[in-house]
């Protein structure tokens, strides 16, 4: 048996609303939303009397993907959202752009804060990390085009 594809990553988050406007002003589609409870919700995720709402997003190339959950019950220990970039556990997700300074932009319009500093990797990138709601970190990455030997 081989691994097939990565479905999506799921990220916990307080303000649903917030997230879902965050990742898709940075260009992720809103695919469905659901209100998920019961005993089949409370056995895989070995809590009690889960009730959650879930955004899934998917890039524009479909593949992969993001489902954010609210949780309304039961509450949750709280997290730093303000953790620095070495702390233990997924810190970011990358996503390749097309035009980095018109994205990054756009997320600092919806509350979106560097990290650090738009850098450019040698001659194959520009990068930086972007904090948006709840403290998800997003990296944005632009190829840069190399010129044709």
């Amino acid at each position: 048996m081989t691994l097939k594809k990565l479905e999506h990553v799921g990220v916990v988050v307080h303000d649903l609303e917030a997230a879902k406007t965050f990742f898709t002003v940075l260009g992720l589609e809103l695919e469905g939303e659901a209100s998920l409870e019961g005993d089949t919700v409370d056995r895989i995720t070995g809590l009690k009397g889960v009730r959650t709402d879930i955004a899934v997003l998917r890039p524009p190339d479909g593949h992969g993907g993001l489902e954010l959950i609210k949780y309304h019950t039961p509450e949750g220990p709280e997290a730093d959202p303000r953790a620095p970039m070495n702390t233990p556990g997924i810190r970011h997700f990358v996503f390749s752009v097309e035009d980095i300074d018109e994205v990054l932009e756009r997320l600092q319009r919806h509350g979106g804060t560097l990290v650090g500093e738009l850098v450019q990797y040698e001659d194959s990138y520009r990068l930086c990390y972007v904090r948006g709601p709840e403290g998800i970190v997003v990296e944005l990455a632009q190829e840069l085009v190399r010129p044709e030997a």
